[in-house]
Protein backbone atom coordinates (compact mmCIF):
# COMPACT_ATOMS: atom_id res chain seq x y z
CA UNK A 1 0.00 0.00 0.00
CA UNK A 2 1.05 3.52 -0.79
CA UNK A 3 0.79 6.78 0.70
CA UNK A 4 -0.64 9.71 -1.57
CA UNK A 5 2.06 11.97 -2.34
CA UNK A 6 0.06 14.91 -1.98
CA UNK A 7 -0.61 14.09 1.79
CA UNK A 8 3.00 12.60 2.42
CA UNK A 9 5.55 14.79 4.69
CA UNK A 10 9.20 14.60 5.66
CA UNK A 11 11.33 15.67 8.17
CA UNK A 12 14.38 18.50 7.88
CA UNK A 13 16.58 16.21 9.96
CA UNK A 14 20.26 16.83 10.72
CA UNK A 15 21.28 13.01 9.50
CA UNK A 16 19.71 10.89 6.82
CA UNK A 17 17.18 8.59 8.56
CA UNK A 18 15.70 5.35 7.28
CA UNK A 19 12.95 6.09 5.25
CA UNK A 20 10.10 5.09 7.40
CA UNK A 21 11.13 7.41 10.40
CA UNK A 22 11.54 10.93 7.86
CA UNK A 23 7.95 9.97 6.73
CA UNK A 24 6.07 9.47 9.46
CA UNK A 25 3.92 12.26 11.08
CA UNK A 26 0.59 12.00 13.34
CA UNK A 27 -2.28 13.28 11.22
CA UNK A 28 -5.58 13.96 12.00
CA UNK A 29 -7.25 13.84 8.90
CA UNK A 30 -8.11 10.37 8.01
CA UNK A 31 -10.55 8.71 5.37
CA UNK A 32 -13.46 7.80 6.57
CA UNK A 33 -14.08 5.24 3.60
CA UNK A 34 -10.54 3.34 4.06
CA UNK A 35 -10.28 0.16 6.32
CA UNK A 36 -8.00 -1.70 7.51
CA UNK A 37 -7.21 -5.35 7.02
CA UNK A 38 -7.14 -8.40 10.00
CA UNK A 39 -3.25 -8.75 7.86
CA UNK A 40 -2.67 -5.11 8.58
CA UNK A 41 -4.06 -4.69 11.98
CA UNK A 42 -2.42 -7.85 12.96
CA UNK A 43 1.33 -6.68 11.96
CA UNK A 44 0.56 -3.40 13.69
CA UNK A 45 -0.09 -5.69 16.85
CA UNK A 46 2.90 -7.84 15.81
CA UNK A 47 5.16 -5.34 15.97
CA UNK A 48 3.97 -4.00 19.12
CA UNK A 49 4.41 -7.75 20.92
CA UNK A 50 8.06 -7.91 19.40
CA UNK A 51 9.25 -4.94 20.51
CA UNK A 52 12.16 -4.54 23.25
CA UNK A 53 11.58 -5.04 26.65
CA UNK A 54 12.74 -4.69 29.99
CA UNK A 55 13.59 -8.45 31.50
CA UNK A 56 11.42 -9.74 28.84
CA UNK A 57 8.50 -8.67 31.63
CA UNK A 58 6.06 -7.34 28.12
CA UNK A 59 4.22 -5.08 30.34
CA UNK A 60 1.67 -4.32 28.01
CA UNK A 61 -1.23 -4.51 26.80
CA UNK A 62 -4.09 -3.32 23.57
CA UNK A 63 -7.69 -3.48 22.96
CA UNK A 64 -8.14 -2.84 19.36
CA UNK A 65 -11.13 -1.68 17.68
CA UNK A 66 -12.10 -1.12 13.86
CA UNK A 67 -14.11 1.47 12.90
CA UNK A 68 -18.10 0.30 12.74
CA UNK A 69 -17.29 -1.78 15.53
CA UNK A 70 -18.93 -1.66 19.21
CA UNK A 71 -14.78 -1.80 20.69
CA UNK A 72 -14.59 1.06 18.79
CA UNK A 73 -17.39 3.23 19.69
CA UNK A 74 -16.86 2.58 23.47
CA UNK A 75 -13.10 3.69 23.12
CA UNK A 76 -14.17 6.59 21.36
CA UNK A 77 -16.83 7.61 23.87
CA UNK A 78 -13.90 7.72 26.51
CA UNK A 79 -12.09 10.63 23.93
CA UNK A 80 -11.16 13.80 25.41
CA UNK A 81 -11.41 17.28 23.72
CA UNK A 82 -10.45 17.77 20.19
CA UNK A 83 -9.68 14.18 19.86
CA UNK A 84 -13.43 14.09 19.08
CA UNK A 85 -13.76 15.75 16.33
CA UNK A 86 -11.49 13.74 13.96
CA UNK A 87 -10.56 10.35 15.46
CA UNK A 88 -14.10 8.89 14.17
CA UNK A 89 -12.62 8.63 10.93
CA UNK A 90 -10.25 6.36 11.62
CA UNK A 91 -9.80 2.84 10.45
CA UNK A 92 -8.91 1.91 14.11
CA UNK A 93 -8.85 2.80 17.44
CA UNK A 94 -5.84 0.99 19.70
CA UNK A 95 -6.11 1.31 23.57
CA UNK A 96 -2.17 0.90 24.63
CA UNK A 97 -2.30 -0.46 28.31
CA UNK A 98 0.58 -0.65 31.04
CA UNK A 99 1.17 -3.27 33.44
CA UNK A 100 1.94 -1.74 36.35
CA UNK A 101 2.05 -4.57 38.84
CA UNK A 102 2.04 -8.02 38.65
CA UNK A 103 -0.60 -10.10 39.98
CA UNK A 104 0.88 -10.54 42.85
CA UNK A 105 1.35 -7.04 43.41
CA UNK A 106 4.74 -6.65 42.41
CA UNK A 107 5.54 -3.24 40.49
CA UNK A 108 6.74 -2.61 37.06
CA UNK A 109 8.84 -0.07 37.19
CA UNK A 110 9.65 -0.43 33.75
CA UNK A 111 6.19 -0.74 32.48
CA UNK A 112 5.63 2.73 31.00
CA UNK A 113 9.41 2.49 29.26
CA UNK A 114 8.22 -0.84 27.79
CA UNK A 115 4.88 0.32 26.33
CA UNK A 116 6.79 3.56 24.62
CA UNK A 117 8.68 1.29 22.86
CA UNK A 118 5.60 -1.15 22.13
CA UNK A 119 3.48 1.52 20.71
CA UNK A 120 6.60 3.12 18.66
CA UNK A 121 7.31 -0.29 16.50
CA UNK A 122 3.75 -0.42 16.00
CA UNK A 123 3.85 3.12 14.70
CA UNK A 124 6.70 2.68 12.33
CA UNK A 125 4.94 -0.95 11.39
CA UNK A 126 1.94 0.79 10.42
CA UNK A 127 3.78 2.83 8.25
CA UNK A 128 5.10 0.53 6.55
CA UNK A 129 1.63 -0.93 5.87
CA UNK A 130 0.50 2.60 4.16
CA UNK A 131 -0.88 3.69 7.67
CA UNK A 132 -0.47 6.40 10.16
CA UNK A 133 -0.81 6.34 13.35
CA UNK A 134 -1.81 9.27 15.74
CA UNK A 135 -1.02 8.66 19.40
CA UNK A 136 -3.84 10.79 21.83
CA UNK A 137 -3.35 11.34 26.03
CA UNK A 138 -5.91 13.30 26.27
CA UNK A 139 -7.76 9.94 27.31
CA UNK A 140 -10.55 9.40 30.12
CA UNK A 141 -8.35 6.76 31.61
CA UNK A 142 -10.72 5.39 34.23
CA UNK A 143 -13.83 5.54 31.92
CA UNK A 144 -11.86 3.61 29.78
CA UNK A 145 -10.39 1.67 32.71
CA UNK A 146 -13.97 0.70 33.70
CA UNK A 147 -15.63 0.45 30.16
CA UNK A 148 -13.59 -2.56 29.44
CA UNK A 149 -13.00 -4.04 32.93
CA UNK A 150 -9.35 -3.59 33.69
CA UNK A 151 -7.86 -4.31 36.90
CA UNK A 152 -6.55 -1.68 38.67
CA UNK A 153 -2.94 -2.85 37.52
CA UNK A 154 -3.57 -2.16 34.08
CA UNK A 155 -3.34 1.59 33.29
CA UNK A 156 -4.36 2.79 30.06
CA UNK A 157 -2.13 5.25 29.04
CA UNK A 158 -2.79 6.54 25.00
CA UNK A 159 -5.21 5.51 22.29
CA UNK A 160 -4.20 5.40 18.79
CA UNK A 161 -6.06 6.59 15.62
CA UNK A 162 -4.89 4.33 12.99
CA UNK A 163 -5.93 4.69 9.47
CA UNK A 164 -5.16 5.96 5.84
CA UNK A 165 -4.37 9.97 6.17
CA UNK A 166 -6.78 12.17 3.86
CA UNK A 167 -6.82 15.63 2.55
CA UNK A 168 -6.91 18.39 5.74
CA UNK A 169 -9.75 20.10 4.32
CA UNK A 170 -12.39 17.74 6.20
CA UNK A 171 -10.87 19.75 9.32
CA UNK A 172 -11.72 23.14 10.93
CA UNK A 173 -9.57 25.55 10.12
CA UNK A 174 -7.36 25.76 13.11
CA UNK A 175 -6.75 22.06 12.68
CA UNK A 176 -6.18 22.02 9.10
CA UNK A 177 -3.34 25.11 9.52
CA UNK A 178 -1.55 22.57 12.40
CA UNK A 179 -1.83 19.62 9.59
CA UNK A 180 0.33 21.08 6.88
CA UNK A 181 2.80 22.99 9.05
CA UNK A 182 5.84 22.83 8.57
CA UNK A 183 7.24 19.60 10.98
CA UNK A 184 9.76 20.68 13.79
CA UNK A 185 11.77 19.48 16.17
CA UNK A 186 13.97 21.00 19.53
CA UNK A 187 17.59 20.81 17.75
CA UNK A 188 20.02 17.55 18.72
CA UNK A 189 22.21 19.45 20.38
CA UNK A 190 19.20 20.95 22.82
CA UNK A 191 18.15 17.04 23.43
CA UNK A 192 22.01 15.49 24.18
CA UNK A 193 23.45 16.36 27.64
CA UNK A 194 26.11 14.75 26.99
CA UNK A 195 28.04 13.17 23.83
CA UNK A 196 31.94 12.69 23.42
Amino acid sequence: MTINPALARTTDSSQPLVTLLEERWSPRSYDAAATITDAQLDAVLEAARWAASASNTQPRRYIAGRRGTPTFALIETHLMGFNKEWAFRASALIVAIAETETEEGELRQWALYDLGQAVASMTVQAHAEGLHVHQMAGIDVEGLREAFGLPDRFLPVTVSAVGMVASPSQLNEKAAARESAERTRLPLDALVLVKD
